[in-house]
């Protein structure tokens, strides 16, 4: 991002560390607390976290800035630090403006309070008057659709009301600097799409808009510059084409460090051993064979399931194949030899990556980046054409015409 005069947003070494307590949650009771202190002899024991660390950047105004990058990097503890809904451990940010924000579904509104309180609460925290939220309350309601239910507590909403409802107050309301965090997934494609038209038209008005986002073709649509974080440290600051390159060539220090079972997300109770193909190279409508091994484990009582993901190069989740869904689940008491087979996906040529979770009522291991593999650009279909026959969409599929 190149400096200005007066930019929006300055950040210099931001970074936030997180103590992570050796007996795993925090205690919500006293006596809780009491038997972790018992059990440390006095000494809790800790370890230090770097969620984000020596970040320095600055956007000028009326910028829509992309942030992109894995689970983990630090995306969504950024956007809280310039959000002030946490503090940061270090650094200093400068924000020349009002920020409007939507972060996880259920921060940001009161959820004993209406649809119609929680605007005007929204509207008060950020300085405004009755006056000037009055001025914006009819568009709010028109935009997000849910006129009907603004009488009703928030905590009776549904995901995608509450969503709706929150893009539409942060979006509406007159804020210099709007923050998106990914929850617009919750909402129907329709609303997705008003939704990018809006922060759009927002960044064009001259407001400036942060997005962090794993959906990069959303980025691409929307943003006019982007930054991507890999592991609590920014990697790239520039073109939207040159962050996409950029997330795309870290792959490899990435799936590294993931090989290794200790640094993967997951309680550990159980961890995947091995995740491979027989071949790196398969052929659009061939079989994709995964094959995964999973070691015995005595720390896990009861049954668990196996989740893998197929992602294209740009981070988008093609496929999910859920072992729940065929009814196969794994017994921790023996070692498991499992295979995936995906049949009828018929993937465009290029590069896929593999993640697989293990799951009970948690995650006991998400090992992100566990295979990569290339499709051939070969063409699943009888016959040639140019290639503006096949540009759209992000797989092929298997169809015919019939005429009468």
């Amino acid at each position: 991002m190149t400096s200005t005069a007066d930019p929006a947003i300055v950040v210099s070494g931001l970074g936030k560390t997180y103590r992570l307590g050796a007996f795993g949650e925090r205690p919500s009771t006293s006596v809780q607390a009491a038997i972790q202190w018992l059990r440390s002899t006095g000494k809790m024991k800790y370890t230090l976290f770097d969620a984000l660390d020596d970040v320095s950047f600055e956007i000028p105004r009326g910028e829509a800035v992309g942030i992109v990058g894995r689970n983990g990097a630090g995306k969504s503890t950024l956007l809280k630090l310039l959000t002030r809904v946490t503090a940061p451990t270090r650094g200093r940010i400068e924000l020349n403006g009002r920020v409007g924000s939507l972060l996880e579904v259920g921060t940001g509104f009161h959820p004993e309070l209406t649809g119609k309180e929680n605007i005007f609460l929204n509207g008060a925290i950020l300085g405004m008057t009755r006056k000037e939220i009055l001025r914006r309350y009819d568009e709010i309601v028109e935009f997000s659709g849910i006129e009907k239910f603004l009488a009703t507590p928030v905590k009776r909403y549904s995901s995608g009301m509450y969503v709706r409802l929150a893009f539409s107050v942060a979006a509406h309301l007159d804020t210099e600097i709007l923050a998106i965090d990914e929850v617009l997934a919750v909402g129907d494609a329709e609303f997705q799409r008003r939704s990018i038209a809006k922060m759009r038209e927002a960044a064009t008005g001259g407001r400036t808009v942060l997005y962090v986002s794993h959906q990069l073709q959303t980025v691409q649509a929307l943003c006019t510059s982007a930054m991507l974080l890999d592991r609590g440290h920014l990697v790239y600051s520039g073109t939207v084409d040159g962050t996409l390159e950029a997330y795309r060539d870290s792959f490899e220090s990435f799936a590294l460090a993931q090989s290794d079972p200790k640094s993967r997300p997951g309680n550990g109770k159980v961890r995947l051993e091995s995740v491979s193909m027989s071949d790196e190279f398969v052929k659009s409508g061939d079989d994709i064979v995964i094959d995964f091994t999973v070691p015995r484990s005595k720390k896990l009582i009861g049954t668990y399931f196996v989740s893998a993901h197929i992602n294209n190069d740009q981070g988008a989740v093609i496929a999910q194949c859920d072992s729940r869904l065929v009814g196969k689940w794994f017994d921790p008491s023996e070692p498991q030899s499992g295979r995936l087979v995906v049949r009828d996906l018929w993937l465009k040529p290029g590069q896929y990556t593999v993640d697989v979770y293990v799951c009970q009522a948690g995650v006991l291991d998400a090992w992100e980046g566990a295979w990569r593999f290339e499709v051939l650009p070969d063409l699943p279909y009888p016959e040639f054409s140019e290639s503006s026959s096949t540009e759209k969409g992000l797989v092929f599929v298997n169809f015919d015409y019939e005429g009468r």
